[in-house]
C-alpha cells in the first residue's frame, strides 16, 4: 500500500485534495528534531510534553487499527506510533500516504517494550507528497551511476554518505579558521578571466556578451592573488572554484575545488611547515589519530612529513641523470613505461616519467622538493642551483595533494619564462598576461604560496575512494 507506483501516487494525490488535504503546504512548526527528542527523552517523557517533528516517511508496518512507521530527518531516524482510537476518523487517511512522502507529527514520547523511544500520535499533517518511488532496492542504494547522477537518491538511501559530506564542510571550515587565526584575509577574484594562468591547463572558454569577448573560467587564482600581495596585503587565501577543460577519472574531476594562499616575506619551507601544521590541526579538530586508514593502508601522520628531492629520487629510479640526459634517452624511458612522449616537451616527458616511477611509491606525506627549473615557471630559482627552482608538492598514497612555491618576483626573468613556456606550450592557446608583469614591475616582496586540493585531501582524510564520492555533483556524460 506504501510502496506505490507513480500512477498509484498521483490517484491518491487526487484523493487527498478531494477530501480537502492541501499536499504542499507552505511550512510547519517543528519543535524538537528527532535527535532533541532522544536527547531529552527523560525530560519529555516525564513532562508527557507534546513535540511537534517531522521528516520523509521511510518505512511503515500496519496492524488493523494501529500503525508503525519510521521517519526520518537530517538528524537521525524517529518511530512513530499511529492508532485509530486516539486519530479517529483521520486515521483512515494514512492509507493515501506513500514511502517517500515528508510528515509533521504531534504528540507525546514513550518507550515501547522493545525500548525503541517513539511518539504517540495525535495529529498528523501531510507536508509534501512524493510522486516517484523511490528505486528499488533504495535502501543502502549501491549503484554507482544512480548515486552520483541522483545524489538526492544517493543521500535519501545513505546515511553515511550525508555524514561524508557533512565532515567535508566541516575541514573545510577548519582550514578557514586555521587561515583566519594565523592572519589570513580570505579573499575573493574573478572567476571569468580575459587571459587564464597560473597552471598549465586547457581552460573552458565562454563569450561575455556586455565585454564583446572571450572570456575563459579560471584554472587557477594564483596570477590575481599575488597582485593583492603587490598591492599590500602580506597573507591572503581563497577557496576557489577552478575549472579544467580536461579528462574524468577516479583523481580528476573538471570542476574542483583548491585552497590557494600567499604569504609575504615566506619562502617554501615556511609553507611546507604551514602545510603540516594545517593538516595536524585539521585531524586533531575532527578527533583523529595520527594514523588515518586509506582504503587498505594506513597512513601515518606524524610530523615532521619526509622529504625527498625530485631530480635525485627520479634519478636514481631511472638510473639516468634526467638533468643531463639528452632527450632520446628520456624517450627511450618513457616507451619503456608506455608513455605516448611524441608530442610532449622535455620538461613534461621528465614529469610523466616521475609520476610512473616515484610519485607512486609516495603512500606516507611525503614534500617532493626542489624542482627542475624546466617545468616550473612560476617558481623562483633555487638558492643553491641554477637548473632547480624551489618548489615543492605534497603526495599522499600517491596523489599530488599541493603543489607550492618561492614565488618568482623577477619581472624580468619571470616574462622570459612566460616566453618560454608559451613557446613549448602543448595544451590550448596562451599568451603573456601583460598586466601580471606590471603588476610585478611595480615590486612584490619575497612570496611563499601554495594550492591544495581540497575534494584529494578529503578523499584521503574522509577514506574515499574517489574524487566523485566527495564532490555532491561531479561531472557525468549526459544520459542518452
Amino acid at each position: 500500500m506504501y510502496h506505490s507506483n507513480m500512477e498509484e501516487r498521483l490517484k491518491k494525490l487526487e484523493k487527498l485534495k478531494e477530501i480537502g488535504v492541501d499536499p504542499y503546504p507552505h511550512s510547519f512548526h517543528r519543535t524538537h528534531t528527532f535527535r532533541q527528542v532522544k536527547e531529552n527523552f527523560e525530560t519529555l517523557s516525564k513532562s508527557e510534553e507534546t513535540v511537534s517533528t517531522c521528516g520523509r516517511l521511510m518505512t511503515v508496518r500496519g496492524h488493523g487499527k494501529t500503525v508503525f512507521a519510521t521517519l526520518s530527518d537530517e538528524s537521525g531516524k524517529m518511530q512513530v506510533y499511529l492508532r485509530k482510537d486516539r486519530l479517529g476518523e483521520k486515521f483512515e487517511q494514512f492509507q493515501y500516504y506513500d514511502v517517500g512522502d515528508f510528515v509533521g507529527v504531534k504528540g507525546a514520547i514513550f518507550r515501547t517494550k522493545t525500548e525503541e523511544i517513539t511518539v504517540l500520535v495525535d495529529d498528523y499533517v501531510l507536508l509534501s507528497k512524493s510522486l516517484r518511488p523511490l528505486p528499488e532496492k533504495w535502501h543502502g542504494l549501491r549503484d554507482v551511476e544512480i548515486r552520483y547522477r541522483k545524489r538526492y537518491l544517493d543521500l535519501i538511501a545513505n546515511a553515511e554518505v550525508r555524514t561524508i559530506f557533512r565532515r567535508r564542510t566541516r575541514l573545510i571550515s577548519l582550514m578557514r579558521r586555521f587561515l583566519d587565526e594565523g592572519g589570513f584575509i580570505e579573499v575573493e577574484t574573478p572567476v571569468l578571466q580575459p587571459i587564464y594562468g597560473g597552471a598549465a591547463a586547457n581552460p573552458f572558454k565562454t563569450y561575455y556578451n556586455a565585454l564583446e569577448q572571450d572570456m575563459f573560467l579560471r584554472i587557477a587564482d594564483e596570477l590575481y592573488l599575488k597582485r593583492l600581495i603587490v598591492g599590500g596585503y602580506e597573507r591572503v587565501y581563497e577557496v576557489c572554484r577552478d575549472f579544467r577543460n580536461e579528462g574524468i577519472d577516479r583523481m580528476h574531476n573538471p570542476e574542483f575545488t583548491m585552497l590557494e594562499l600567499y604569504q609575504a616575506y615566506a619562502d617554501y619551507t615556511d609553507i611546507m611547515e604551514l602545510v603540516e601544521l594545517m593538516i595536524e590541526y585539521l585531524l586533531a579538530e575532527t578527533g583523529n589519530r595520527k594514523n588515518i586508514r586509506f582504503l587498505d593502508s594506513v597512513i601515518d601522520f606524524s610530523l615532521p612529513f619526509r622529504r625527498i628531492k625530485y631530480v635525485e629520487s627520479l634519478t636514481e629510479e631511472l638510473g639516468l641523470d634526467v638533468l643531463a640526459a639528452k632527450e632520446d634517452e628520456l624517450d627511450e624511458q618513457c616507451e619503456r613505461r608506455g608513455i605516448d612522449y611524441k608530442k610532449l616537451s622535455v620538461g613534461s616527458k621528465i614529469d610523466r616519467l616521475f609520476g610512473e616511477t616515484v610519485q607512486k611509491k609516495l603512500v606516507e606525506p611525503t614534500f617532493v622538493v626542489d624542482y627542475p627549473k624546466i617545468i616550473s615557471p612560476l617558481a623562483k630559482t633555487h638558492r643553491d642551483d641554477d637548473l632547480l627552482v624551489e618548489r615543492f608538492e605534497l603526495f599522499i598514497f600517491g596523489v599530488e595533494i599541493a603543489n607550492a612555491f618561492s614565488e618568482l618576483n623577477d619581472p624580468v626573468e619571470q616574462r622570459e619564462r612566460f616566453e618560454a613556456q608559451l613557446a613549448h606550450r602543448e595544451q590550448g592557446i596562451g599568451q603573456i598576461d601583460e598586466d601580471f608583469i606590471q603588476a610585478l614591475e611595480h615590486g612584490m616582496p619575497p612570496t611563499g604560496g601554495i594550492g591544495v586540493g581540497i575534494d584529494r585531501l578529503c578523499m584521503v582524510l574522509l577514506n574515499q575512494p574517489s574524487i566523485r564520492d566527495v564532490i555532491l555533483f561531479p561531472q557525468l556524460r549526459r544520459e542518452s
